[in-house]
This record gives C-alpha cells, sequence and structure tokens, in this order.
C-alpha cells in the first residue's frame, strides 16, 4: 500500500498520486488536449476512468465531456497514456516518463508515422504551422549562414534559395488526422492515421440544427454542417475514430463509429487482447488476431528456410 495518495482536480489538469518509501508514481491528465473521447475509459482493465457527458447550456457550444479518474481504482498500468490518440495523459514514475508494460512486452504503442520534407514547405510560416488544426507544427526559418529570419512571413516562394527551412513535428500529442498533407504543397508532409474504423450518421435520426458533435470534434473538417440540410455530415478522409462526437450525440443510434484496425508495434498479450476487444468489435479483433497469426506463421517458415540453406552452404 502506498504511503501517501494524493488526487488534484483544477479547470487544466487531474493528477493522481502514489507515493512509496522509493518511487513516486504520478498519473495527469491535461484537460486542455483531452477531447473526452472514452478510448481511455474504454481501455482501462481495472474501470478506473468515467467519461460524462456535460450538460449543455442554450445558445452556448457543447462541452467536451469531463473525464474522471478514480484513485482507489487506478493501478497507474499506463495503458490509457499508450492509447491516448492526443497525448493527454502521462504517466511518469519518480518524474520519468515510463511505461513498465511497454517494457515488459505486454502492451504496444501506438505506431505514429509521420514524416516532413522541409525543402518541400511553403516559405510563408502561418501557412505552414496552420495546417494542422491542432497547431502541432512549428517552423523556424533560417538564412543559409545560420542567422533566424526575423519576418518569415514577408518571404515568398522565389526567396527559397537562400532560405533554410527547420520543421518540428510535435509528434507525441499528434492524432495523425492527415490534414497537413492536403493543406501542404505536395510531398511536404507523409502521414498515417493509427486508428481506423468507420463513421456515418443516420440523417434520419440526426435532429436538425444540432450541432453537439461538430463542437467537440477536435478535427477541423472531420465532420461538417451542410447548407443543403443543415445537418452535420462526416469526411471519413480526416477522421481519426476517436469517439468524442459519439460521446455527446444526444440521440441513440443517430451516429455510428467504429473502430476496425489499430496500428501498433509487435505484441501479443492477453491485456491487448482485451484492450482490443474493448476498443473494436469482436469481428475486426479476430481478424487482426488472425494477420498477427499468419504473419507469425509466414516468418517462422522464412527462418526455417534461411536456417536449411545456412546449413546447406
Amino acid at each position: 500500500m502506498p504511503l501517501k495518495t494524493i488526487k488534484k482536480d483544477t479547470s487544466n489538469s487531474l493528477s493522481l498520486e502514489w507515493t512509496f518509501h522509493i518511487k513516486n508514481y504520478e498519473l495527469s491528465l491535461d484537460k486542455d488536449r483531452c477531447t473526452g473521447c472514452q478510448i481511455c475509459s474504454l481501455a482501462c482493465p481495472k474501470e478506473a476512468i468515467k467519461t460524462q457527458k456535460l450538460p449543455k447550456t442554450e445558445g452556448e457550444k457543447t462541452h467536451k465531456p469531463k473525464v474522471d479518474i478514480d484513485l482507489a481504482k487506478c493501478n497507474f498500468c499506463g495503458i490509457c497514456d499508450i492509447l491516448c490518440p492526443y497525448g493527454a495523459i502521462k504517466l511518469n514514475i519518480d518524474g520519468q516518463h515510463v511505461l513498465s508494460v511497454v517494457d515488459k512486452k505486454s502492451f504496444p504503442t501506438l505506431t505514429r508515422h509521420l514524416q516532413a520534407d522541409p525543402r518541400k514547405f511553403p516559405a510563408n510560416r502561418i501557412q505552414a504551422e496552420e495546417a494542422c488544426p491542432l497547431k502541432l507544427i512549428h517552423v523556424i526559418y533560417q538564412k543559409t549562414d545560420g542567422k533566424a529570419i526575423q519576418d518569415p512571413q514577408s518571404l515568398t516562394e522565389s526567396d527559397r534559395s537562400w532560405v533554410h527551412v527547420n520543421v518540428d513535428i510535435d509528434k507525441e500529442h499528434c492524432p495523425c488526422c492527415t490534414i497537413c498533407e492536403t493543406k501542404l504543397p505536395p510531398g511536404a508532409m507523409q502521414a498515417r492515421k493509427f486508428l481506423q474504423g468507420k463513421i456515418a450518421i443516420d440523417q434520419t435520426k440526426c435532429p436538425s440544427n444540432c450541432k453537439d458533435c461538430l463542437d467537440v470534434c477536435p478535427i477541423t473538417g472531420a465532420l461538417y454542417l451542410s447548407d443543403t440540410d443543415n445537418k452535420v455530415h462526416t469526411n471519413e478522409a480526416f477522421c481519426i475514430y476517436c469517439g468524442a462526437c459519439k460521446t455527446v450525440c444526444p440521440v441513440d443510434a443517430a451516429l455510428e463509429l467504429k473502430r476496425t484496425r489499430i496500428t501498433h508495434s509487435p505484441v501479443r498479450s492477453g491485456a491487448w487482447n482485451k484492450a482490443l476487444e474493448r476498443l473494436t468489435s469482436p469481428t475486426d479483433m479476430t481478424k487482426e488476431l488472425k494477420t498477427k497469426g499468419s504473419s507469425k506463421a509466414r516468418e517462422a517458415v522464412m527462418r526455417r528456410m534461411r536456417l536449411e540453406e545456412e546449413q546447406h552452404a
């Protein structure tokens, strides 16, 4: 048992602490980054995380759902940290970001594939940085002699010959929506989604003039209000299937969201299988496990063939 337990809840953060003789555990939630998408609460093996829809005030935008963590149930495993698409939850042990379930290979990490080609970035910093709806792209423009350019907004494409571009992407908090690919010049950014799925709105059940899902969606363009029927429609090209929209939808079955695939580092464990079952449908979980099994079998065959070739060499 810990010597001391602490829970702090402020307007911007939620933190839980365990203090032992030789170790200190701290789990922190950044409420500004959190979207209330329920992925952490679905994946939590102890059911310590709850997501609650907040009441809506007439005339105001819908609030993000509130996420709360039960200190009595949480065991500081870090699974919520691993699976948060927005990097809103962090587990620190003695001040260091440590994920023992990953180190022990009992849980995978999400595969965030992001690659930038600074040579193809626009000369205008505002255009470059606003390509990300979450403001996770930061660009520094320098002269060829290494000196910083004080007013990069005044640059034009003709200035590129004497301008060096440094691109910094906050990968830790990037959900890989791929919007940057479409807003930047071709080839400037490459991004792949680590969450795949399906989203659909039943327009016969979706209330007119309701924008609850649109209000909480963190990815600009994944949902949009149609001028034709004044209802919200989906754009799957940008949706990352986090589920924030589903959490606040006021009508049952009006919005259907299903995660079909999660791209992650290789792992085979019961803990991951259980989390996968809660995050996806049983059918999609079976498909992934079968795919993994086939991949493992192919690898085993290739190893045997290489071994036989070496023995006959």
